[in-house]
């Protein structure tokens, strides 16, 4: 039996990405999990998994093409009975699509004399989010017509895009509306003062500043900071490290933040949730899914380790090793990239004092760590030398206030401090 594999939905509000790699050759023998490609999107590089087991027929990509959602990505033979879909689903589903695309075109044709003859309302365009929420329909009618969808505010189920936002959005801007965008810098030439060399930014690097710049511009950021006695935390560390059974995750003083970010989570449950785009809700999730950054050579990569309150302190080790390596040969999953509630930013195997990291949306806080050096503490009579940690939470001010960041913090610190409260909180 011969099947087609298409490629999947790669995350919500991902539109494309970039073959970056080809893994599998005509004649080669497959088993279902194994990574077929390699692809770039905006968010990070990821695997794309073969649903099937059998004997690849034909390749239909190549490296460095740009593809999108249900293209077809190989041609496997496999036997016995797949539940899978069959090339007549696809071909079916290919006229489908052949049919939508005309409509669009169609209905690109109605908007474009909508607005020559009928007058706008004014409607308040704001730059909202890079990754809006829209179908593929939507997404490519925009295309089409030229539109930003980032500019535009749904107005369906969960502020979904509609059709009709996008038509809405090219009348108003045919009519006159302008729109506030992000000021440019003048272009410079720096060669009248010197040698320069320039070097585009891969897609990471640029999306991830294209994202962090919206979210600067649109949430309200405020930023804690306190040091935290880890002395005891990191004389307890040391000893599970003698007893740990898995060589290739070493017990760092990560693991114990990220489990100590969650009881505080569960403790105030306001920084585990989102604002919803309208601003009208706070949703609380009840799930506790935190995103570690992780520093790769294509720049900052920002993976999410799942149900962190079901694991203890050897299983985060074993899965904070696994997903930084992952994330480094350009081995995430699409499951690994999504979904993530609380961001950790670590700088302390590198250095610094403090720095302030910047909220991912739709996230609403992130804690960031810095390195731990040893201070002179008074203790009442005199100075002792303890192992100080310096913390940073920055917060979104329409979700969270600072007493409440404040407090927040406290209860984080009381946690790593005391060996004590780590056991009652069952940290270890």
């Amino acid at each position: 039996m011969i099947k087609e594999v298409l490629l999947p939905n790669i995350g919500e509000g991902i539109d494309t990405a970039d073959v970056s790699e080809v893994l599998v050759n005509v004649g080669d023998s497959i088993s279902k999990d194994d990574a077929i490609f390699l692809l770039e999107s905006e968010k990070a590089t990821m695997e794309i998994p073969s649903p099937y087991d059998g004997i690849v027929k034909a390749v239909n990509i190549k490296q460095g093409e740009q593809i999108a959602p249900g293209q077809v990505l190989i041609t496997v033979e496999i036997s016995g009975g797949d539940k899978g879909p069959t090339i007549s689903d696809d071909k079916s589903a290919s006229k489908e699509n052949v049919s939508k695309k005309s409509k669009n075109k169609k209905e690109v044709l109605k908007v474009e004399s909508l607005v020559e003859t009928q007058s706008t309302q004014k409607i308040d365009v704001q730059k909202t989010e890079k990754v809006p929420f829209a179908s593929p329909a939507v997404r490519l009618f925009a295309r089409e017509l030229g539109a930003d969808l980032s500019y535009i505010q749904g107005s369906g189920p969960k502020s979904r895009i509609t059709k009709e936002d996008v038509q809405i959005y090219i009348k108003s801007q045919l009519a006159g509306q302008g729109i506030s965008r992000p000021m440019q810098q003048p272009a410079i030439d720096f060669t009248q003062w010197g040698p320069v060399e320039n070097l585009p930014l891969n897609k990471i690097r640029k999306i991830t500043g294209e994202r962090m710049t919206v979210a600067w511009q649109t949430v309200p950021q405020v930023t804690n900071f306190d040091k935290v006695d880890i002395t005891e935390l990191d004389e307890f560390r040391r000893s599970l490290q003698k007893v740990n059974s898995n060589e290739n995750a070493k017990i760092t003083l990560l693991p114990f933040l990220i489990k100590a970010s969650v009881v505080a989570l569960e403790q105030f449950p306001d920084f585990n949730s989102s604002l919803s785009p309208d601003g009208s809700l706070i949703i609380l999730k009840k799930y506790y899914h935190i995103r570690i950054a992780v520093d790769t050579p294509e720049g900052l990569t920002v993976p999410v380790i799942r149900d962190v309150d079901k694991k203890n302190i050897f299983e985060l080790s074993t899965a904070l090793a696994d997903i930084s390596q992952r994330a480094r040969n350009k081995r995430l999953s699409i499951d690994a990239l999504t979904g993530g509630t609380f961001t950790i930013s670590s700088l302390g195997g590198i250095g610094g004092t403090y720095f302030t990291p910047i909220v991912n949306p739709p996230e609403v806080a992130i804690l960031g760590v810095s390195r731990a050096q040893i201070e002179p503490i008074f203790n009442g009579d005199d100075f002792e030398s303890r192992l100080m940690l310096p913390l940073t939470l920055s917060y979104d001010h329409r979700v969270i206030d600072g007493a409440m960041a404040a407090r927040f913090v406290k209860f984080l610190n009381e946690l790593l401090s005391d060996i004590k409260n780590l056991s009652d909180a069952n940290l270890v």
